[in-house]
């Protein structure tokens, strides 16, 4: 039996996907193309499954309009196999074009930036880090993105990367726009939570990378957006006597590459996923409209919480750093936050409950989440203050 109606789901992921896709994509798991055989069926390096990687491959770049010295691939890890893979990749780029080994800048902004940085350490990168608000915050927690003129950025000249984290989904943190870095420092960015949700400029990156299981697919494919400069690669030899370790071959950037994605054996049903929902994100409009209801969704929500009378709701995060994609917030007063989540739940909203590392409320606010779930929510928002 289909899904009559998208549910009113704010869960932070593996996220809500539109309900067309689904139909679509449970119609080929069965019989793609009628050929009689499911797409988790199919050999990764048939033509049929090239031709979805290659069409998924072709949709990202047309909505971010990718420059052409750079590439799109997929491979597996999620965002946690990319902490390890950028270390690689990038040590190993920096010593083809200096002769040594990079060191790092981490903008550490909130959890997943921390796992990341703390990754590279074990890996045994020298790393700066280049922000960390719980040093300056009154509660020495995460929930601001302390002015640029803060920041302390390592030697250019010995400097592989700067990694930061867009949009941090447990402490709903975003940058509103690219951060600035020094010249010549390749800019890392894992935009996870909110990759195609706008608009922005690809020639600033070295690599983007996203796990797909938020506003693109299901968990278990990544999507990485590449310049075609850092895939040059000296030998493992060299590398070795610098002590910058070798990537594992299913991580190792140029080798995913020259096999177009498909070295090991890539999810193609998963990659399928992506297709069709890019697909349906061009025919919506691409990202200047999604762009616009995002934005739109995530004001109905803050804009709730804002007005309702002072103290009723906790907004932790500073406003200049807000996410649009995880709006979080919570309730004083003991039972309080049980008693939004479980009248939300009567209500049909659900997925709401806070990260179980900081508790509270998380509103994902994904591209498949319809306006009119958000509009639900803000009713359901506006009453509960009454009662506070």
């Amino acid at each position: 039996m289909s899904r009559e109606v998208d549910p009113h789901y704010f869960g932070a992921g593996p996220a809500l996907l539109p309900k067309e896709v689904l139909i679509e994509a449970a119609h080929d798991l069965l019989n793609y193309n009628e050929t009689g055989l499911g797409l988790g069926e199919i050999s990764h390096r048939s033509a049929a499954a090239v031709a979805v990687v290659d069409s998924a491959k072709n949709n990202i770049k047309e909505l971010l309009f990718v420059p052409d010295n750079y590439e799109v691939f997929f491979l597996q890890g999620g965002g946690t196999g990319e902490f390890s893979a950028v270390v690689y990749n990038l040590l190993a780029y920096h010593a083809v074009k200096t002769g040594k080994k990079g060191k790092a800048d981490y903008f550490v902004t909130g959890s997943w930036s921390q796992k990341a940085y703390e990754e590279a350490k074990r890996l045994g990168v020298d790393v700066n880090v280049v922000v960390d608000p719980r040093k300056t915050s009154a509660n020495g927690k995460y929930g601001s993105l302390p002015d640029s003129s803060t920041w302390t950025f390592g030697d250019p000249k010995e400097t592989a990367y700067a990694y930061y984290c867009d949009n941090e989904t447990v402490g709903g943190v975003e940058f509103a726009s690219i951060p600035q870095v020094p010249e010549g420092v390749e800019l890392i960015a894992d935009m996870s939570s909110n990759i195609l949700s706008r608009r922005f400029d690809v020639s600033k990156f070295g690599v983007i990378f996203a796990g797909a299981q938020k506003n693109v697919g299901i968990a278990g494919v990544t999507i990485v957006i590449i310049k075609k400069e850092l895939l040059n690669r000296g030998s493992e030899d060299d590398l070795v006597k610098l002590g910058i370790p070798l990537a594992p071959l299913v991580l190792d950037f140029p080798t995913i590459v020259k096999n177009n994605s498909l070295y090991n054996t890539l999810p193609i049903f998963n990659v399928h996923i992506v297709n069709l929902t890019t697909k349906r994100l061009i025919a919506n409009g691409g990202l200047e409209a999604q762009e616009r209801l995002s934005n739109g969704k995530a004001a109905k929500v803050y804009g709730a919480l804002d007005s309702a009378p002072e103290g009723a709701y906790n907004l932790i995060v500073d406003k200049n750093a807000r996410s649009r994609m995880n709006i979080v917030f919570t309730i004083s007063g003991e039972g309080k936050e049980k008693a939004f989540l479980e009248g939300a739940k009567e209500r049909g909203l659900t997925g709401l409950n806070g990260h179980r590392s900081v508790g509270g409320i998380r509103i994902s606010n994904y591209n498949a989440v319809a306006e009119q779930s958000i509009d639900k929510l803000v009713e359901w928002i506006n009453e509960f203050a009454k009662t506070l």
